[in-house]
């Protein structure tokens, strides 16, 4: 078989050898696919592209069946196409559907596609000879237009998925070109619509807005973007966004193209949002002021304090006038009524001091039912109650126009009654109510509280004050002084301490503690401390001697986590000489006329209890001199060190005018003022001063 698979070309008069090898290089290398059939389907010629396209090589072939020479997709499809020519005796161009030849299995694993035309070819009779076929590669144009295909369909369903309406109109801005999803939604015929109906479905608030906007966007060629309201079929409005640019050939504009974005539930969402901020703000508006409410409660420790918290509650919360708390008594049937004192103490106006339980009042029925009772006007108040006994209750509050009564529940039980009253109608909603009731929930656990505070507190401060002497010992050469502040931040009583008793051979004992908290367990430990510490003095006075029988009474009777200090002194009146020993407890402060003041450099010591071999001092309080003991609330706070504390104590002493010093009484409250002035104080202070007057001629 000849190795020349080109077509052979008859020669032409006037073609000469070189004409035909052009001819032929040109079948044999041009892009282009070619090939003779005879009548009997039988490839006759064909060229290295076409064969290439069917994987084959050209001698594999030409003169051999078609079922043999390609793949059984291809023989298939060559046939039905060249015996339609055959028998019809036309051309099958790249135009008509069945003339395109796709590459698949079998083929390239490059998918190409070949536009395909089929001519027959006559002898010189007329008759079909056979079929001439020129394949043309039209990949990338094939490619193109699926690209083109899937951008066409991604974009309509973008403008279907974002309920855009799309609409086109001329470059005058008329509406020339049917919207389907448009007169979907306003109910429109295409000739209502195409006829200068769309502005007619506007809302009537928005439509001369849009017209204007729309015609000077226009005659601007400047892109168009708004919002308005767009009439349904079914007679509602939905809100539009809009945008709308020129389309341009070259510099002219040919046409509008525009997109209406349904944003209906949008805007609902962004009113809703502001409903709800607005609702939150106010929802957030009343936690803070029921977070200050507990926080104002949780440092009101006396029932005085707790209606001073919520009548200020009250007043800023709510915008009540008036407010009261009542208790109920032990026997629970009547309710004892709380009325704060007005600004610059003066008395409130006149109240009864009590209401039986069986009465018909605010309070009383709160109590009584256990839930809110609500007036929100005099005639709902004469309703519910049926008398006039609240305005004979509080008779100087005959301005009242609406009232609040709120029982006061601990562990489930009522134990008074809360009441708010306002001098005009006012109508309680329920965010208030529930605010009202929270505030309540609270009162009652600050009541509870501050009952519990005043029981204890008066039971520790009649135990402390049993416990500290009542009179310090009268001496001829030396002066005592003493003072025991209590911390002011809690109004509670301490472990704060001092006492002076002589001993069998007339010395003086001094001793100055501070046991570690605060109520009945410090006063009752303070007690224990100073009536152990007085029998061990007068069996052995040495202060070495007392603070080891304390610490060995205080391993054995105390908790662990007590902590104990003492500062324990003998001294001689006659002479001004003495012994001390210190547990943990403060330096003693040395103040002289002459000299600077210092305090004591003697080691401190460890706590009571603490493991240690108890030291004493000697020392001397010199002529005009003065000692002074003292507990750490004089020099320690939450905003001062000891160290900064001591170092500031010795320069008040100092700068202490002469008179004072030499006045231990003077001298001890000068030491107070001057080193509790600026800070809060939240600790016990316990002096006790021990001066030697000048001897007189």
């Amino acid at each position: 078989m000849s190795a020349d698979t080109s077509v052979p070309y008859p020669r032409v008069s006037g073609l000469d050898a070189s004409d035909s090898a052009l001819f032929a290089t040109l079948i044999r290398e041009a892009p282009i696919g070619f090939a003779f059939f005879d009548a009997e389907l039988k490839c006759r010629r064909i060229n290295e592209t076409l064969a290439g396209v069917l994987d084959a090589r050209a001698d594999q072939i030409v003169d051999r069946p078609l079922g043999e020479a390609v793949g059984e997709r291809v023989a298939t499809f060559f046939t039905a196409v060249l015996k339609k020519v055959i028998r019809e005796d036309r051309s099958v161009t790249a135009a008509d559907p069945e003339s395109d030849l796709t590459t698949a299995e079998g083929c390239p694993p490059d998918e190409r596609h070949w536009a395909c035309s089929w001519f027959p070819s006559h002898g010189p009779d007329g008759k079909v000879l056979g079929v001439a076929l020129i394949a043309v590669d039209v990949t990338e144009r094939r490619r193109a237009e699926a690209v083109l295909r899937r951008k066409e369909e991604r974009y309509r369903s973008l403008v279907e998925a974002s309920s855009q309406v799309v609409w086109v109109s001329t470059a005058e801005g008329t509406v020339f070109e049917d919207a389907a999803e448009w007169r979907t939604i306003t109910g429109q015929t295409l000739e209502e619509y195409l006829h200068g109906g769309w502005l007619s479905v506007v809302h009537p608030e928005d439509r001369q807005r849009i017209q204007a906007a729309w015609r000077e966007c226009v005659e601007a060629d400047r892109i168009f973007e708004t919002n308005y309201r767009i009439r349904t079929k079914s007679g509602t409005y939905r809100h539009y966004d809009v945008r709308a640019v020129p389309i341009r050939r070259g510099t002219e504009v040919v046409e509008w193209v525009g997109a209406n974005t349904d944003v209906t539930g949008q805007r609902e969402a962004e009113e809703m949002r502001g409903r709800l901020t607005e609702q939150l703000s106010a929802a957030a508006l009343r936690t803070a002021r029921l977070q200050q409410a507990t926080s104002m409660l949780a440092e009101a420790l006396t029932v005085s304090q707790v209606v001073q918290v919520i009548t200020e509650v009250g007043r800023s919360a709510i915008g009540a006038d008036n407010s009261a708390v009542a208790l109920l008594d032990d026997d629970k049937l009547r309710l004892r009524i709380i009325t704060p004192a007005q600004a610059g103490g003066e008395a409130g106006p006149a109240v009864r001091d009590d209401i039986a339980i069986s009465e018909q009042t605010v309070m009383s029925v709160a109590v009584r039912e256990g839930r809110p009772f609500l007036a929100e006007s005099p005639d709902s108040l004469r309703l519910q109650l049926g008398n006039r006994d609240e305005g004979e209750l509080f008779s100087g509050h005959t301005e009242e126009r609406a009232w609040v009564g709120l029982p006061l529940l601990a562990a489930g039980a009522p134990i008074g009654a809360l009441r708010f009253s306002f001098t005009r109608p006012r109508e309680i909603t329920e965010e208030e109510r529930v605010f009202l009731e929270a505030l309540a929930g609270q009162c009652a656990l600050a009541v509870e509280r501050a009952l519990l505070f005043e029981r204890e507190h008066k039971t520790a401060e009649e135990l402390q004050r049993s416990l500290l002497p009542s009179d310090l010992p009268q001496l001829t050469n030396m002066v005592l002084a003493a003072r025991y502040n209590p911390a002011t931040r809690h109004v509670q009583v301490g472990g704060d301490w001092y006492d002076a008793f002589h001993l069998p051979d007339d010395r003086l004992a001094i001793a100055v503690g501070d046991v570690m908290g605060k109520g009945v367990l410090a006063a009752a430990g303070m007690g224990r401390v100073r009536n152990a510490l007085r029998a061990l003095a007068l069996n052995d006075p040495r202060p070495a001697a007392v603070l080891a029988g304390l610490d060995r009474l205080f391993s054995a009777t105390e908790d662990e986590e007590q902590f104990t200090t003492v500062a324990y002194a003998v001294i001689d009146p006659e002479t001004g000489h003495g012994v001390i020993s210190n547990a943990g407890h403060p330096p003693p402060l040395i103040v002289s006329l002459d000299g600077p003041a210092r305090v004591s450099g003697a080691e401190p010591g460890t706590p009571l209890g603490w493991p240690s071999q108890r030291q004493q001092t000697t020392f001397s309080v010199l002529t005009g001199n003065t000692v002074v003991f003292y507990s750490d609330g004089l020099v320690e706070n939450r905003r001062r060190g000891v160290d900064a504390g001591l170092e500031e104590l010795v320069a008040v002493a100092a700068d202490a005018p002469p008179e004072v010093i030499g006045d231990p009484e003077r001298l001890v409250d000068y030491l107070v003022d001057r080193m509790l002035a600026g800070y809060e104080q939240a600790d016990d202070v316990t002096l006790l001063a021990l001066h030697v007057p000048p001897r007189t001629a």
